[in-house]
Parts: structure tokens; C-alpha cells; sequence
């Protein structure tokens, strides 16, 4: 009989697989949505351009079967701004850790949601630099342990929904990688939403975070997911901190409209230099 096919296989690049990820890291869980996301979206696989940054998740560029740039440590965001500028008309989207788009990505993080660049962010979260030795992230929680925190974490770590909702972000979701199908439909959401979207997705890492704070394996991972996550579509996102091995609140917290910034960029200079001015395109359908 003939096996039948994976249907996300078209999306991926299969003469590189397997790939480099450790067993039970979140990261595939994350590919197989985004690309369960672009099939049932029927989104044009030609239409859509992927950046990623470095570290761990930054590998996912590599894997994807589209035209996808894997770009310096923290400028994943610039990269992607100057793309989408450029060809306004693709979809852009931005792939990467907590420690690359919150620590030394963090100022384009927040100036991209400013201006609302139309471009979708998936930030994968594992509380840790998993490529790297596993040093403290901005997002580990206060008691857990890293390489350079080894008597625990005392720093507050962000609440990225309220970082990027106060940024201001059109679209800001979380879920984890126990929730498949709701991860998947955040992700066709944030392809027909123009504007700036963050999608952080809370994921495991055995090898690493895991390990070393003894929380067990990638399948405890997900027992923990699912027992600890609370539902909390709507909320303030100042109250959607992740206490160390406490609720996790998931969801979708915000979906607001308001002008790209091409498109505020054509208001601006429409204005100033009147009949003179041809409209930059905007690649945005209203």
C-alpha cells in the first residue's frame, strides 16, 4: 500500500529533514501549525516570505519551503520591515525565540508594534537560550534556574502580551503547544490581519529548561499545559504574568484596528504634497 501523504509536506523542506531539534522541543509543534495554518487559509505559499533570527527557533527559516531569510542576532524585525517595504504586496512573517526578539531584539520589538508594521511575529517562548548553554532569558521566571542563574532567577521577566499590547500590537494571542488547534487558527488570523500581530507560543525545552529546573520531560510539559492553562480570552494583559510552574493564561487578548504604517505614511504625504503624491501601495485589503 502506499503511505499515505502528510499534508503540510508541501509547505516543508523534506530533503533536510530530520531535523536538528531535541525530542519533544516545542519547536516542530510550532512548524506543523504554521503550515496547518497556511493550508487551511488556502494562503499562496508564493505569497508568504518567513524571517527568522538565531538561536533555536531561528532554525525554523530553514525548514520552511518558501522564501525565507535567516538574518542576525535581534534583527529579525528590521529585516522583516525593510522586506515587507519593499514588497508590500507579500506577507511577512517573523519567526523566533524569547532571548532573540525580547533581549537584544527587544527595541525592535516594541518600535515595529509602535508604528504597525504589517507584519505577523510567532514568538516562540521556552524561558531559556536553549542553542546557546541555556543562560537566564528576559521572559524566565523568578525562582527557575539557568546556567548563569544557578541559585534562581530574581530578575521580574516580561509579560510579553502586555509588552506587546502597550507597544501597540493590533493582534496579541498566547497560547501553548498543547493547543494545537487553537495555535493553528491564531495563526490564520494573524495572515488575513493587517498590521502588527504577536502570537507567543509558550513551549517546552527538555533538554535544557526542563532539565535543569527538574520539571521532568516534554510529555510532563504537556500534562502541565494542560492542566495549568487558564482560558482567558479578553483579558487586561497586565495581569498575564506566567508564575514559575503556575497558571498559564492563553488566549486571544487583543484584535483592534488601526492605520499600517504605509498606510499612515500615504495619509501623511497625501496631505503635505496634495495631487503630486502617488499612494505607495500598502498590499492591505480593508
Amino acid at each position: 500500500m502506499t503511505q499515505p501523504r502528510n499534508p503540510v509536506e508541501p509547505f516543508l523542506r523534506m530533503d533536510r529533514m530530520p531535523h536538528i531539534w531535541c525530542p519533544g522541543c516545542g519547536i516542530g509543534v510550532v512548524v506543523n501549525c504554521f503550515a496547518r495554518a497556511m493550508l487551511e487559509s488556502k494562503t499562496d505559499i508564493d505569497s508568504v516570505q518567513v524571517v527568522s533570527g538565531i538561536g533555536c527557533t531561528g532554525r525554523i527559516a530553514g525548514y520552511l519551503r518558501m522564501d525565507s531569510y535567516h538574518t542576525t542576532h535581534g534583527r529579525a524585525i528590521p529585516f522583516a520591515t525593510g522586506l515587507k517595504t519593499a514588497r508590500p504586496d507579500m506577507k511577512v512573517v517573523v519567526f523566533s525565540g524569547d532571548g532573540d526578539l525580547v533581549a537584544i531584539g527587544g527595541n525592535h520589538l516594541i518600535h515595529a508594534a509602535r508604528r504597525n508594521v504589517d507584519i505577523k511575529v510567532i514568538c516562540v517562548n521556552n524561558f531559556t537560550y536553549g542553542m546557546t548553554g541555556g543562560q537566564v532569558a528576559p521572559t524566565a521566571p523568578i525562582e527557575s534556574v539557568a546556567t548563569t542563574s544557578p541559585f534562581g532567577v530574581f530578575e521580574q521577566p516580561f509579560n510579553l502580551a502586555f509588552l506587546a499590547d502597550s507597544a501597540g500590537a493590533v493582534y496579541v494571542a498566547r497560547w501553548t503547544t498543547y493547543h494545537v488547534r487553537q495555535l493553528a487558527k491564531a495563526m490564520r488570523e494573524v495572515l488575513q490581519k493587517p498590521g502588527f500581530c504577536f502570537v507567543e507560543v509558550i513551549a517546552p525545552c527538555p533538554t535544557i529548561y526542563q532539565r535543569r529546573n527538574r520539571l521532568g520531560d516534554a510529555l510532563d510539559a504537556m500534562r502541565f499545559y494542560k492542566q495549568q492553562s487558564k482560558l482567558s480570552e479578553g483579558a487586561d494583559t497586565r495581569t498575564l504574568d506566567i508564575p514559575m510552574q503556575g497558571p498559564i493564561p492563553v488566549g486571544r487578548f487583543v484584535n483592534r484596528d488601526r492605520p499600517t504604517l504605509l498606510e499612515n505614511m500615504n495619509t501623511v504625504l497625501g496631505k503635505r504634497l496634495g495631487a503630486k503624491f502617488t499612494p505607495y501601495p500598502t498590499g492591505v485589503t480593508r
